[in-house]
């Protein structure tokens, strides 16, 4: 997905272009393809971006820690600013930020970077509580025995390590 140039949508019609989704985002693990369309309208002063999609992703349960399926489903929008003075400020210099910079800005003679934006919407979207269903149950360990995660084996052998050189 090429970057759009942001003076090319004031010659589209009705000042906007619409993207059809199938394809597979780089740096996002999924198991089918993202669907759907994201739709980017030039307002004079903004970029208005809507998006509508849908993916497979696998998760790792918290409870469980077993693998399972989620459906990712996105539909929003975002308002990007297009500021002259983006891109004008000197790298590592400290300035003020006032509540109105906290938005998102581009130049208006720049690219809007469509698979970007993209990622980080599918990435917002996934869950920040990752259970694989209601009924999920953390492991039960066997009588006798403590439950270990097998993620904290190698920080368990450096734990001894150290204390046998002590």
């Amino acid at each position: 997905m090429q970057p759009i140039y942001i003076p090319h949508l004031l010659k589209m019609p009705q000042t906007r272009q619409t993207l059809y989704l199938d394809q597979m985002v780089p740096e996002l693990e999924t198991l089918t393809p993202v669907r759907g369309e994201l739709t980017v309208r030039h307002g004079g002063t903004f970029l208005e971006v809507t998006l509508k999609a849908e993916t497979i992703v696998t998760l790792l349960c918290d409870r469980c820690i077993q693998n399972y399926n989620h459906r990712l489903v996105v539909e929003t929008s975002e308002l990007i600013w297009l500021d002259k003075t983006q891109g004008e400020e000197v790298p590592g210099a400290e300035r003020e930020l006032a509540w109105e910079d906290l938005s998102e800005t581009l130049p208006p003679d720049g690219h809007f970077d469509a698979e970007k934006w993209l990622y980080e919407q599918l990435m917002l979207a996934h869950p920040l509580r990752r259970l694989c269903g209601k009924a999920c149950q953390a492991p039960v360990p066997p009588p006798g025995e403590a439950l270990r995660d097998q993620r904290w084996s190698a920080l368990e052998i450096l734990k001894q390590q150290l204390s046998s050189q002590n």
